[in-house]
């Protein structure tokens, strides 16, 4: 089953537009975790199985658990996903972005290694940075467009002189992942949901592609926004939330406390569609 295929299925199955969001850290953990980076995989595989029924998909980002030696527990972290809530895909947060032999090592790395259904890159590189991963048959690549944070403007957010129309850079870079970048319908683009109006731009230039919408929760995007500017019947997106969920509590009752956010969201999610 391609990744298109899987999102669709756990929209379907689960009624969803959430994303949750997998950034552990350990000063954060509730109860006799705190501070506990070897307990990194207790923690998130709890998450993960209190919130299955309610995701389209997980969000593990790779620099939270490379940051205290934790790649072993992301690889059986995804393995328990896989195992558990297989109808849910994966999403490496790496933002990758290299050219040649070093891409093709990190496709190896998000594919084979972390077993991972797509990841997210950087497009600074263009197009020969991207085409490792769009190799593998099935996974896909959200590819970064106009993110959630304020410094994005320094670059996303000019002119580009030299290009027909002088588009706006992530108007531009969503105008390649819809048109002669996405040769297999592998790619989509990560847009913030702090910028509405930008998300509903998105959507014209690229009115088919998936969008993985990062910035509802804790930094604070409008969810209703999101969906109104961004859902189509036929296009799906992908909003995330990420410490809202994990960190819904720092008590005993996290895993609870963490379904009541997820299901809040999920709910106000699929309202938003329909409102």
């Amino acid at each position: 089953m391609n990744f298109l295929d899987q999102l669709r299925g756990a929209a379907h199955q689960n009624q969803s537009l959430l994303c949750v969001g997998l950034d552990p850290e350990p000063s954060r953990f509730p109860g006799d975790l705190k501070g506990d980076a070897s307990r990194i995989y207790d923690f998130c595989a709890r998450i993960v199985d209190a919130t299955a029924d309610l995701a389209i998909a997980f969000k593990p980002q790779i620099a939270y658990f490379a940051a205290h030696r934790a790649e072993m527990q992301l690889e059986q972290l995804v393995q328990h996903m896989h195992r558990n809530a297989p109808h849910v895909p994966v999403i490496l947060d790496a933002k990758r972005g290299d050219i040649g032999a070093t891409a093709t090592q990190y496709a190896v790395e998000a594919f084979e290694r972390y077993g991972a259904d797509a990841v997210t890159l950087s497009p600074f590189m263009g197009f020969d940075s991207v085409e490792p991963y769009v190799k593998y048959e099935g996974k896909g690549a959200f590819l970064l467009c106009r993110t959630s944070n304020p410094g994005g403007d320094d670059l996303q957010a000019q002119r580009l002189a030299s290009v027909p129309g002088e588009p706006l850079l992530y108007e531009h870079i969503a105008s390649l992942v819809q048109g002669p970048w996405n040769l297999n319908g592998q790619l989509g683009l990560v847009v913030g949901a702090t910028y509405p109006a930008e998300i509903e731009r998105v959507r014209t230039l690229a009115p088919t592609a998936p969008l993985l919408i990062p910035g509802v929760g804790a930094q604070g995007g409008d969810a209703a926004a999101t969906v109104k500017a961004g859902w189509r019947p036929d296009a799906p997106i992908i909003v995330n939330s990420s410490r809202a969920i994990l960190y819904a509590s720092d008590g005993n009752d996290f895993e609870a406390a963490a379904r009541r956010e997820a299901m809040r969201t999920r709910d106000v999610l699929e309202a938003a569609k329909t409102g």
